[in-house]
């Protein structure tokens, strides 16, 4: 079962359960998704490395949303955000350890030879590909920079 069906099937488990944030935050990702799929180019389909994409991407802004509530003094909001964003990161693969995109970034530079910051696009561009989903851009950045100055 792909990530669309996976998530219009929990809509239907989250109505039977009366669970109001979690059908909130379901139909919202739904509603992304169904806009993706209807774009111009995309063929109204919907692979799962897309949907993945999305997924992280919803995370992320509602990590940064709840900070900026946090940040007005407006905790309710923060803490409703980051109840949606629980939900959402339900859906994504197990995140890579400190130690394990270390791991990783260490055998991409070997496989390419970088020995510099002048080859950091080329090991990003790879380290973000056989990561996808996996880790934060930003850690494998912060990684990928310390290993290579």
């Amino acid at each position: 079962m792909n990530l669309y069906d996976q998530v219009s099937e929990d809509i239907k488990a989250a109505m039977k359960a009366r669970d109001k944030v979690r059908l909130e935050t379901l139909r919202n990702i739904k509603k992304v998704f169904i806009e993706a799929k209807t774009a111009p180019g995309s063929n109204d389909t919907l692979d799962d490395a897309d949907a993945l994409k999305i997924i992280q991407k919803l995370a992320k802004q509602g990590r940064e949303s709840a900070a900026i509530f946090t940040e007005k003094n407006r905790q309710e909001l923060a803490d409703n955000e980051m109840a949606q964003v629980a939900v959402i990161e339900s859906y994504l693969p197990k995140q890579l350890s400190e130690e394990e995109i270390e791991a990783a970034v260490k055998d991409i530079i070997a496989q390419t030879g970088a020995s510099s910051m002048k080859d950091m696009g080329k090991v990003m561009g790879l380290a973000n590909k056989q990561m996808a989903g996996k880790a934060d851009g930003r850690a494998i950045s912060t990684v990928v920079k310390r290993l290579l100055s």
